[in-house]
């Protein structure tokens, strides 16, 4: 059911390209009815106790393309098998006024199959492999409209991606040769014999093969493509920021970090302070540069470098409370900023506003709009209740009980530690001012926004700003039982 699940998206989008349908109607049945499909196999197979292992094709003898779905990997298909149909939904409205829906909802819809194979990969080779073909299949989203910034925004990430490709290619080699093929192994395909043989190569490795996938999630230097993108469509942005391409390179931290290289083999090297050093110091520019920022969009996808960057802090910490710390905030981040990234898609496509500064007294002409936008603020902010109190809280949580961790006379959970004060600080300055400055500042009309006159938009938009913010609400108040869920995911026992 697997391999299925991975082939029909994108035999739906090729017949979507194939076909080109003139009417609306067929094209959204279409593309609606390969997405929900391929949701109800997929959590299917993460509801279904065990799993089989499935090939898809083998590259090359003793080198297959698999799938089989471990806890890890349940979390992150059941994400994004909840979020993709909402997605979807919000975009068939969004995209009225874009242009070209044939092409986009294409490349749309194959990009879910794509993150399928990423999140369901049985082997590193496998999730490789679709790690660069999510590349391939997002590029020309990004360039959609083919503006002179979209270019320029897509040729940015073609070459970051390329390069995180090549970086990664070490870690992939080397975990695939000397990890009897490279599939995925609680503790580490890596055995203490290799830590003890290849020192060097185990720590090298491991630095390439994080900076690699952490150029997807937009690890400092390596960050600069995502900002660039916010100029794609609002759908486009939310994906790569909030289910598949930013979420797909956490994924893959976490997975090379435990399941490949080895937490116990590199936990208090020096590839473990990069990895946390590196982590912080993203934390802290991504919250600053958000403070700085007067772009609405652009100002939600520095948030998005920060917020990323708990997750790959939380995985350098390199235990198991942390790995379920990380998942945690890959979750929760993920149903909060795709609900930030609708609302500020929503402003733009009825207002024609893209700045900070124009969304002052927006509340009282889109009070939906704006009322979901305050709910992901409150709970990205970290208020209690809401699930990103959970998330950070857990985090703090590993860094002290990783207090005596010093690497080199660093004291490296010390370093993580003050970058989530700060970031908490930054945080509430540069979502929870927004906030206010929609429902308690005065409304400025002008163009299509005029007082008393609602500029909500339909349905297919509110729909998926009701879902989103009622799951919120209810991972905030349940969040025990969706801890313990990811606490046995993490401890492979799902």
């Amino acid at each position: 059911m697997l391999n299925l699940a991975v082939i029909l998206p994108i035999a739906a989008g090729a017949l979507l390209l194939a076909l080109r349908p003139k009417r609306r109607g067929v094209r959204e049945a279409l593309v609606m009815g390969a997405t929900l499909i391929t949701s109800l196999i997929v959590l299917a197979c993460v509801l279904r106790p065990g799993g089989e292992r499935e090939v898809l094709l083998y590259l090359m003898p003793g080198l297959p393309l698999a799938f089989e779905l471990d806890g890890v990997g349940r979390v992150f298909a059941g994400l994004v098998a909840f979020l993709w149909p909402l997605a979807v939904l919000y975009a068939f409205e969004y995209m009225e006024h874009e242009g070209g829906e044939n092409h986009f909802f294409a490349l749309y819809t194959m990009t879910y199959g794509v993150t399928v194979g990423i999140a369901s990969a049985a082997n590193l080779m496998t999730m490789y492999v679709f790690y660069e073909l999510l590349t391939v299949s997002t590029i020309s989203l990004v360039m959609h409209g083919t503006s002179r910034a979209s270019v320029a925004a897509g040729h940015k990430y073609m070459l970051y991606s390329f390069f995180g490709a090549a970086l990664a290619f070490v870690g992939v080699m080397i975990v695939t040769v000397y990890g009897k093929g490279g599939g995925f192994v609680p503790g580490g395909a890596l055995g203490e014999s290799f830590a003890k043989e290849h020192p060097l190569m185990l720590q090298a490795g491991y630095i390439c093969t994080f900076l690699g996938f952490g150029v997807k999630a937009a690890i400092f230097p390596m960050h600069a493509w995502l900002p660039s993108a916010s100029v794609a469509p609002t759908p486009v942005t939310a994906l790569l920021h909030a289910v598949a391409v930013v979420k797909a390179g956490a994924f893959g931290i976490i997975r090379v970090t435990f399941f490949s290289f080895g937490a116990s083999l590199l936990y208090g090297t020096k590839a473990q302070l990069v990895a946390i050093l590196l982590a912080s110091i993203t934390i802290v520019y991504g919250s600053t540069m958000a403070v700085k920022e007067h772009h609405f969009k652009r100002r939600l996808a520095y948030s998005t470098v920060s917020n990323l960057s708990y997750i790959v802090l939380a995985a350098s910490l390199m235990t198991q409370e942390s790995l379920t710390a990380g998942m945690a905030h890959m979750v929760f981040h993920a149903l909060i900023k795709i609900t930030l990234f609708y609302c500020a898609g929503a402003v733009l496509v009825k207002t024609g506003r893209t700045q900070v500064e124009g969304l002052r007294g927006i509340g009282r002409v889109m009070p939906v709009t704006c009322a979901a936008y305050v709910v992901g603020a409150l709970a990205l902010t970290g208020t209690p209740l809401l699930p990103g109190f959970v998330s950070k809280w857990m985090i703090g949580t590993s860094l002290i009980d990783n207090a005596g961790l010093s690497i080199m006379g660093v004291p490296a959970a010390w370093i993580g530690m003050a970058a989530l004060l700060i970031s908490a600080v930054l945080t509430a300055i540069y979502l929870m001012s927004v906030a206010f400055a929609m429902f308690f500042r005065p409304l400025e009309p002008s163009g299509h926004v005029q007082a008393n006159v609602n500029c909500d938009p339909t349905w297919r938009m509110k729909l998926p700003f009701a879902v989103l913010c009622a799951a919120i609400v209810l991972c905030g108040l349940f969040s025990g039982a969706v801890v313990d869920v990811l606490t046995a995911a993490s401890a492979g026992v799902m």
